[in-house]
């Protein structure tokens, strides 16, 4: 992507996240940035010595991106939640760098059912693959540099439950999401399933849970149980861990419980495929208490009594955000901290999430705010974060799938 996107001057080590926010002295004022996409208008703020602009749109429900083995920007469009056969995976290409835009968008494969994201593995032969997660199985194609489609038909690595009553009949989370890392010197894929529902005991085994497995799909094994919606993965490979974003239910009210940012140490993957006992992470059994609360590991006040509660054992979260966040995308901003888009509560009453926050170890704090505006005392749904994508050490893509939009951060 260096190809497309000048590098910019930057910070060193942990240093970045203090020279972006004011995660190490006094706060700034967020710079505002009007913009304009699908002919709307939206204003987003960011920090000061950060732009904001649009760099495709024209978009439905565009969600998380991807970049190919030869420096190609894919993504993925979910069309809308009225109609789940209508997915396609694109490629943003033809970069005008005097206009700042991508010109071309091309179809690289449609039709399908509900690509959340899309990723990319080379095995130890030089085949380089695209694994494509849809609600009812993971599929991968050969690639090569330069394809603008598939040359040959999909291998088929796993199948998912896909009926619900939600979502056409799919299910209430029929996002499926696949990231890659290594444990032990071994390649190892991850693959997070949705629930069926807000709360309930799951009678299909692989949903709510991130399980792990070969790159070929094969020696599954499930990695966490009880995640109701890890719909993001993020391998941090200098960590040496698995950052998964997960939402509590709906239940409990307008303040709990906490949606969550999960960390899963190397070590301790290895110990679930050796052991075969999957981490808990506690729904809908135990919830987190909201993030002003220490976050908190609690039974909950329905299902807290039933017998396959062990919220004791629950693992705690590297990371609590408000109630209803509904955290997707998970990105490194240098030195140790990560962005993470939350997409925003279901009902913009509620107000929490619609922004993109930086996390530290010394909490979060707003980097892009603005997708939810208040006009006559009311709050209107402007635009929802989900993808994040680092192409340069201070410069991101963040898809937002309301709008249709793809939006391009970088320090000046």
């Amino acid at each position: 992507m260096t190809s497309l996107f000048a590098r910019l001057p930057r910070c060193v080590g942990f240093v970045a996240a203090c020279c972006v926010l004011p995660l190490c002295g006094a706060a700034q004022a967020p710079v505002p940035h009007v913009l304009q996409a699908n002919g709307k208008t939206i204003t987003l703020s960011a920090p000061d010595g950060y732009d904001v602009s649009v760099v495709a749109d024209g978009l439905r429900r565009v969600r998380f991106l991807a970049k190919s083995p030869d420096g190609r920007i894919f993504a993925t469009d979910m069309f809308s939640r009225a109609d789940n056969s209508r997915g396609k995976v694109l490629i943003l290409d033809g970069w005008d760098a005097a206009a700042g835009r991508f010109t071309k968008v091309t179809t690289y494969l449609d039709k399908l059912r509900n690509p959340n994201d899309v990723a990319f593995y080379t095995d130890d032969k030089g085949q380089s693959w695209l694994y494509v997660p849809l609600t009812d199985k993971l599929v991968r194609y050969r690639y090569k540099a330069g394809d603008v489609q598939p040359e040959g038909e999909p291998e088929v690595l796993a199948h998912y439950p896909a009926y619900g009553l939600d979502y056409k009949y799919g299910g209430w989370h029929l996002t499926r999401t696949v990231a890659f890392g290594k444990v032990g010197g071994r390649d190892r894929m991850f693959v997070a399933v949705g629930s069926s529902c807000n709360a309930c005991a799951e009678t299909e085994p692989v949903r709510a849970t991130i399980s792990v497995m070969d790159p070929d799909g094969t020696h599954s094994v499930v990695l966490m149980q009880h995640a109701r919606n890890a719909v993001g993965l993020r391998w941090d490979a200098a960590g040496g861990r698995l950052l998964a974003s997960n939402m509590g239910d709906d239940q409990l009210g307008d303040k709990a419980p906490a949606d969550t940012l999960l960390a899963v140490t190397a070590a301790q993957i290895a110990t679930v495929e050796s052991s075969g006992k999957p981490m808990d992470a506690g729904w809908p059994y135990c919830y987190v208490q909201s993030a002003s609360q220490g976050a908190e590991v609690r039974p909950d006040p329905v299902w807290g009594k039933d017998p396959a509660a062990d919220c004791p054992h629950v693992l705690k979260p590297m990371m609590a955000f408000a109630a209803h966040s509904s955290p997707l995308g998970v990105e490194s901003l240098g030195g140790g901290s990560w962005l993470v888009a939350l997409h925003g509560a279901g009902h913009p009453r509620i107000g929490t999430g619609y922004r993109v926050v930086a996390v530290s170890a010394k909490g979060t704090q707003d980097f892009v705010t603005g997708f939810l505006e208040q006009r006559a005392g009311k709050p209107v749904v402007v635009g929802r974060p989900c993808g994040i994508l680092q192409i340069a050490p201070d410069e991101w893509l963040v898809t937002d799938d309301f709008l249709g939009a793809v939006y391009r951060i970088w320090r000046k």
